[in-house]
This record gives C-alpha cells, structure tokens and sequence, in this order.
C-alpha cells in the first residue's frame, strides 16, 4: 500500500496502528536574520520547486505554512503561475492559508489578529479556497482567545506547537477560550519539522520512523503518526514521494498529505483533554519570552499604526462620504506584514528591523491622510477662527485639547465657547516669540525677501498686512488673516518703486500677532464631534461645579480625585479616590542584561542601580485643568557588560531620567512619562509600582481577555521559566493598575510585593550560543548593535490608577481606552467669524467593562453598505450593551464577516432605543449595521 485514500472523509480505523502521515511544507520566515527580499529570493525558487514536483508527482502534496504572504510574494515575481498554483489549491494538493501571516499573537491588538484572518481568509478564496486549519506552527506562545476567534471565523482545528502545558499527553487536546469556545489542537508535539529526522537516511525511512513511533507510541493513541516533513526556507525534496513510496509497506502504511487531510480524514474528533486560555508554558518548548522587550521601538510604532489605522476607519465610516477602503486595506495589510513573528518581535538583524520599522510607519501614514481627509469635511462647516474635535470611542467623554490661539492681551483671560453658547475656562500653557525676523539689508536686496513669500505664506503663516514706509518693510503675519485681499504683485511693484526711491540700507522686520498655546476642556459625544472657538475676554469663565482643580506645589499634584506626593528619592506616593495609597512608586531599577533578543539573563555578578545620585522637581503648570511636575533623576549606570559578561563594567555613565507627572482635571490617574537619553549598553531598566500588600495574581488585558497569572510560569524544557509576561492595554495587581500605552513585559517580583514594568531592554545580539537561562540557541549569534539602542532617546508613557476595587471595579477597560485613545482635533476651513455647527452625536456603545475593538465601513453587494461594530465583553459576568445611532437594522456575522442564523439576527433587531446585545462572559460580537 502506497497511500490511504484522500479524497474520501472515511476515518481510518482505530486499529491501524502502523501508520504515518508526513505533511510536505516549510516554514518562512518572512525576514528574520535576512531582510525580506533577500529571503523572498529563496522563496520564488523553494515554490517553483513544490509546484514542479506536485505537477509530476500526482501523490505529492503541499502545505503552505498557513500564511498568504508567501503566496502574495510569491506571485508578485511568478504571476504567470498562477493558473499552476490555483489548479493544486483546486484540486486540493496544495494547501493555502488561512493567515495572511503567522504573527505574534501578543504584539498586536485582537482586532489586528482578526484582520489577518479574515485578509488571509479572502486571498486564499480568490486562489481556490482556504486551509479550514487556524495553524499556528512558531509562535511564541498563544494567546486566550485564539479559540474563540478561529471558532467564530467558522475554523473547527488548529495545530501547534509553542506554550502547550505538560498535561497535554497526547497529540491533541480541545483548546478553549474564556467564553467557552473550543477548537480541536493538533499538538506538534515535537515542533514542525519532527519528521525530517526519519528521513535522514532516504533508504531507511521504514527502520527511522519504526523507532520513531515506537518512542512515541503512547502520544498518537492508535491514530497515525504526524510527520512533518519540512523546516525553515527550504522546500522538500522533489524524490520525496518515491522515498515514502518505497518505505511503504505492509509493516507501516505511509501516506502523504496536507495537514487539513491529516486532521479531517485520518484522526479522531474525540479528544479528552481540555486547556483553557493562553498558552505560555515552557515545559515542552522554548517561547522566547524576552521578545516581549526588545526593540522597544517596534512596539511602540506598532501601536501608534494600530491606532491611527483604528481611528482613520471610525471617521471614515460616520464623517465622510468618500469610501477610502483601498487606502485602509493598505494600511492594515503592512501592519499585518509587520506582525510576523520574527519581525515586530525585533528578533531580526538590523537591516530587518529597519525594514520593519519603516513599514509601520508607513501605514501610519496612510491611514492618518484617510483619517484627515474625513475629518476635513466636517471641519469645512467650522468657521477658520474655531477647532473641531472628534472622539473616537462610542462613549461621550470631556477632553483637554491643546491649541494654537491669538493670546489675550494683557489683563485679559481667554474664554472658550461652545457650540451650545457655554463657556468654559481655558488655561493658558504658553505664548511664542512675535518677532520672526529683524534683517538689515540694501536696497537692491529686498527681491530676495519677496521669493519667500508664497501667494500670501511667509514662514507658515499668512500675511495679514504689511507696512511699507522709506527704508522700512513690516510684515505683520496671521494664521487666520483679517485685513482682506493680499496682492503679491502690488507689493513686489511697490517695494521696487520704494527701493528705487530710497536707496541704502533697510530693515525688514516679520512679526507674528501675538500667540499662546492654550489647555481647553471639550465635552464631545459617543463618537461624535464638537466644534469651539477660543477668544480673548474681560472676566474668565465661571469655575466648573462639577469638577476639581487640577493644582501643583513643589512637590506634587492633585486633582481632588487623585493626589501625587513626590518623596525625596523622587519616587511618588499615589493616593486614589478610595483612600487607596500606592508609596514608592516609580522606583527605577537598572540591572545588566547578558542575554538575547529572544531571552533575558542576568549576569552571575549583577549590579542593580535603584538609587539616583541627584533629584531634583520643577513646577511646569499649576492648573487649573492640568498640573505637571518634571522630576530629573541622574543615574549613574555602568555603561556596558566587561568581557566576562558576567559583570558590568565599573564605567559608569551619568544619565539624567525625566519623568513626567501629570494629573488632569476629572481623571482618576495619574499620567506619567519618561524620557532618558540611553548611553549604556547590554541592560534592562524596569519601573516598579511597590503593592499595599503582597498578592499571588496579576491580570493584564490584550487581545480581546484579561488574563490571570500567578508568581511563576510552568517549566520543564531546555527555557528557564521566568515569569515575565505580556500586557497590551493595562496590568493590574492588587489595588495598583497600570494603563499601558502599547504591548509591555511586567513581572511581579519579591514575592509579590511590586509590579514591574520594563521600559528598556538593550542587548547586542540576535540569539548568543550559551546562554544560561536556555539552553538551545534561538538562532545564530548575529550581531545586533541597533537592538542596543545606543544614543536613542528612550520614552515611555503610563497611567497608574490606585484602587483597591481593582481593574474591575474602578473601570480600567474604559479608562485605559480613554488614555490611549486621545481625542482628534483639527482646524476649521470656513470664513473665520461665523457660527459654530452644533454638536453630533455617532454610534454610541452603553454597557460595563465592554470593548469597542473596531467601527468601520462594509460594503455587501447583496446588502449595500453598511457600518461594522466588533465589540468584546471584557469579564467573566458579560454584559447587556445598548447600542445607538443612525441605523434600522442589524446584522450579526462571524468574524470573517458572514451573516449568521437567521435567529442571530432576529436577535438583533434595533428598537426605537437602539440595539440591545446580551453578550456572554468575554464574548466577541460582531454586527453591521444599516
């Protein structure tokens, strides 16, 4: 027998024990220790090579490493194979998708994760169809909800590898999700490539996987063997289906196929064990966990892309009337790329993480010209002397914007006005220079100032009149000119005609009107806009009733919400609205780092820094909307490991750190920020928030859960389990929350006494061959100097929120949206001077600890065009949520966008007062609406 059946969905019967399956594919890395390009070369002739063979060889078949992107790449050099590579997928010989990419899963948003599904879903249907298996191969470790997302996309399966804990004896288990999801997990026990070990030696293929199934006979349970017959970058032999044509026998019968065949027609549905939530254990392979720190940049980019991208789709949908979806695929499509799991992890040389870096913002900036050219509509009905504000969260919320406004003349406050005719006190942060240039020139020279000018801009201003008398030219410049037309052909005949009448020498002087940047407080609707104008006036606003003033003294500030003391050390003591206080926070602790870009490690001989040698506090605004402190704290940190990496050198390096204090009126956190120029390498730099008490559990949220751990994580493999995990949006720990704003590495340490979250991790080198907390090499040592950082400046911002209610009961998931989310505020067009257009409200979203991932444009052709709200219950309780806006009827769909029963949507028929939506504990909901 040289092969089972593969088109029949016939089980193979539990007694045929001798038996194995090998899975032709390979893994690609997309870029890693080569740039994309460079592996892209080896790619088109790895696929040349499977599409040749599978044509020659009717019994080959192929998996294609579940991603799009070695698709796409490959067909963007061999687009005249694509009829080959459609014929195969058709025939069901070549398996594609259904990623676009295989990413990591803990640094980037669940709504990132849910759009590469669905763009690797629909690329591999225009090609024939996608691999029906959620195949997650090399991540490094998975996250909660991965089950429920595959499940809700209509995806039964998964294989993998990485994070699996040691109760999973078999070679699967059902995997399931904090709403109950499950999927049926392929287990790659031994990794993706276990079967090229069998096939070493090609004439004695039946005596290696004899053994090979022999040690492993308890694991498959009478199903048969899984091999997976491929690696990194290399396509298969093309003699490998005579290999395993010959090996088969009447002692073992061997079949090829892809991995969806192995899945659906050679194993057993019924699986007994059952893991629920992320998988991050070590004890059966290394996940890498030091990935979480390196290339801060990364990390931080990613986040501004996805926000930006988030925002540009919210505005698009309910502001504009330009349907700019291709600009926005666009967007989402780089910062997919990005996410692959040897990219945004900043594992990669530095030419890769250039690329990567350089890709992220390029998808900022698409999808910020998206973003503003749907908020310019709006903004051509506010006249040119008033702003715009719109917020992008389904909640109404009261902001602080900064400004650019005329300052007020001496004696007088500045006022802003709403649409509403309200006014409201505005706090002025500072006034710029009015004088822009005082130049002396000769006469013949004045032509040379008349070439700056451009129609009527001069230095980024407009010119609102000027002054022209015998050896003197004034320009007095505006943002919003008021004096009338301007001629630049009159002025360039009369300043010729005066420097002809006066000759010598004259001055050219260009004042700006009086400027100053002002604090205004905004009150903006459930993703709505607002409009104000900002003008001088003889008394100022009458206080706000409802909220306290934001204050500063020497050493603190405080809001009536929260307080802040800053200790002599200049560590803070946080005191929340319950009373809850948090002492010593902001502790800095600076330790070396002789480990990679995948693992962090200590030297034998470390030096901690904790202590600054100098402190000092300046008063930078005193409110009433907004106080600040800037504490600089000068540290003197070694400046690299020795030669022994297991010592730091005795240089050290003076490095002041900034941090930033901040408390706004009607925000129960405080914001803090910080800043340093790095001039050390091979360390890692930690921010502690000591506890009230010790605790046992920390929750971090991401990824559509917040997920519990405890002190330590499972071990057992050749990876020291070090206990430093993830956190997207915030990390919560007793009374103390963080609000983060990008994916972070947090560790509780002493026992459970602080929570520490990294801001720096500076390392040297993709993977180093001895390393003491792993035992494999992660790759080769490749030297990595960017991953150090040298002569960057580090900044990182946070929110820390004292309850003792915890995330939960003082509304961290609204709370850390409404920090991360800042309002979007622009210029109006119109005349300057008339009436403010009143307020407007979007699509508002009612319902405790609920996220809003995703509002966007759809367009169905059957349908018509409609807007798509994903929203996500962030608790074991769920929650009843009200959903209002302009719509009559409600769609809900799976996640690759597919209406659902015609019971679901009755389900979510909108009343009169909006839409109703039970949703279940950490339940992902998605629905259009029109």
């Amino acid at each position: 027998m040289t092969a089972l059946p593969r088109t029949s969905a016939q089980k193979v019967p539990l007694a045929m024990q001798n038996s194995a399956v090998f899975v032709p594919h390979f893994h690609w890395d997309r870029e890693w220790y080569e740039p994309f390009q460079v592996f892209r070369h080896r790619l088109v002739t790895a696929l040349d090579t499977v599409l040749e063979t599978a044509e020659a060889n009717p019994d080959f078949r192929f998996t294609v490493d579940g991603q799009m992107a070695a698709v796409e790449d490959y067909l963007e050099m061999r687009p005249e194979n694509r009829d080959r590579l459609v014929a195969l997928v058709r025939e069901g010989r070549l398996a594609i998708g259904p990623w676009l990419i295989l990413l990591d899963e803990f640094l980037c948003s669940g709504e990132t994760i849910v759009r590469n599904l669905r763009m690797g879903w629909e690329a591999a249907e225009r090609l024939g169809g996608a691999m029906p298996v959620g195949y997650l191969p090399d991540m490094f470790g998975h996250i909660a909800q991965m089950p429920q997302i595959l499940a809700r996309a209509g995806i039964d399966h998964a294989a993998l590898w990485r994070g699996v804990p040691g109760s999973v004896d078999g070679h699967a288990f059902r995997w399931r999700a904090p709403d109950g999801s499950e999927v049926r997990t392929e287990f790659l026990f031994d990794g993706y490539d276990n079967g090229l070990d069998v096939l070493l030696v090609p004439d004695r293929i039946g005596r290696a996987l004899g053994d090979y199934a022999r040690m492993t006979a308890e694991r498959w349970g009478g199903d048969p063997v899984l091999a997976m017959a491929g690696t990194d970058h290399n396509a298969p032999d093309p003699r490998l289906a005579d290999w395993l044509r010959r090996a088969s026998g009447e002692e073992r019968a061997i079949t090829i196929a892809t991995l969806d065949e192995y899945i659906r027609e050679h194993v057993r549905d019924e699986v007994s064990a059952v893991v629920t939530g992320e998988l991050r254990s070590h004890v059966r392979g290394n996940i890498l966990p030091g990935v979480l720190s390196v290339r801060l940049g990364l990390k931080q980019r990613m986040a501004v892309a996805e926000r930006t991208v988030d925002h540009a789709e919210r505005v698009n949908a309910l502001w504009s009337r330009r349907d700019d979806a291709p600009f926005l695929s666009l967007a989402w499509h780089k910062i997919i790329e990005s996410t692959a799991h040897d990219s945004v992890v900043g594992s990669g040389t530095d030419e890769t993480c250039d690329q990567v870096d350089a890709r992220l913002a390029e998808a900022a900036q698409t999808a910020r010209a998206v973003r503003d050219a749907a908020l310019a509509e709006p903004a051509a009905r506010v006249p040119s002397d008033a702003h715009l504000v719109a917020n992008p969260l389904p909640f109404a919320r009261t902001a602080l914007v900064e400004v650019d406004v005329v300052a007020p003349p001496v004696g007088a406050a500045l006022v802003a006005t709403a649409a509403d005719g309200s006014t409201h006190s505005v706090q002025l942060i500072s006034q710029a220079p009015t004088v822009l240039s005082d130049e002396r020139m000769d006469a013949s020279q004045l032509e040379r100032v008349l070439r700056r000018i451009h129609r009527r801009e001069l230095f980024g201003r407009l010119i609102d009149h000027y002054e022209l008398t015998p050896n003197s030219l004034v320009f007095h410049l505006a943002e919003v000119p008021t004096s009338g037309p301007f001629d630049l052909l009159i002025l360039r005949r009369e300043v010729a005609e005066a420097a002809a009448a006066h000759p010598g020498e004259w001055r050219v002087l260009t004042l700006e009107e009086a400027r100053a940047t002002a604090l205004v407080p905004v009150h903006v609707p459930a993703s709505g806009l607002a409009s104000f104008r900002v003008a001088p006036s003889e008394r100022p606003a009458a206080p706000s009733t409802t909220l306290a003033d934001a204050t500063a003294t020497p050493r603190g500030v405080s809001n009536g919400l929260v307080d802040v003391e800053v200790a002599a050390d200049g560590t803070l003591t946080v005191t929340g609205a319950d009373g809850t206080v948090l002492s010593g926070v902001g502790r800095l602790v600076d330790g070396g780092d002789r480990g990679d870009s995948y693992n962090y490690a200590p030297p034998a001989r470390d030096v901690l820094v904790s202590e600054p040698v100098e402190t000092t506090v300046d008063v930078l605004e005193k409110g009433p909307l907004r106080s600040r402190l800037r504490i600089t704290r000068v540290y003197a940190w070694p400046a690299a490991l020795c030669d022994d990496r297991d010592l730091r050198a005795e240089r050290t390096v003076a490095t002041p750190v900034e941090t930033l204090v901040e408390v706004r009126a009607g925000e129960p956190f405080v914001r803090v920020s910080t800043s340093f120029l790095n001039q050390s390498a091979d360390h890692r730099l930690r921010f502690h928030v000591p506890l009230p008490e010790p605790v046992t559990v920390s929750a971090s949220a991401g990824q559509f859960a917040v997920t519990e751990r405890g002190l330590t994580a499972e071990g057992g493999w050749g990876e020291y389990p070090l206990p430093t995990f993830p956190a997207s949006s915030f990390v919560s720990a007793g009374a103390a929350t963080v609000l983060l704003d990008h994916s972070s590495e947090y560790e509780l340490v002493d026992g459970g006494a602080e929570l520490a979250v990294t801001l720096l991790r500076a390392i040297g080198s993709i993977s180093v061959n001895i390393h003491p907390l792993r035992d494999e090499p992660a790759a080769s040592e490749i030297p990595a100097p960017g991953a150090q950082d040298l002569g960057m400046r580090i900044a990182n911002r946070f929110a820390v929120l004292a309850s003792s209610a915890g995330w939960q009961g003082a509304d961290a998931v609204a709370l850390a949206e409404e920090f991360r989310g800042d309002v979007l505020v622009t210029r109006g067009t119109a005349p300057g001077g008339g009436d403010l257009p009143d307020d407007a409200t979007g699509l508002g979203v009612d319902g405790r600890d609920v996220l809003v991932s995703s509002v966007r444009r759809v367009t169905d052709d059957e349908r018509g065009s409609g807007t798509e709200v994903r929203l996500a219950a962030m608790s074991d309780t769920g929650s009843v949520v009200r959903v209002t806006g302009s719509f009559t009827q409600a769609t809900t769909v799976d996640l690759l966008g597919r209406p659902l029963s015609a019971e679901a949507e009755a389900e979510a028929e909108p009343s009169g007062d909006g839409l109703e939506l039970a949703l279940g504990p950490w339940e992902i909901r998605t629905v259009v609406l029109r």
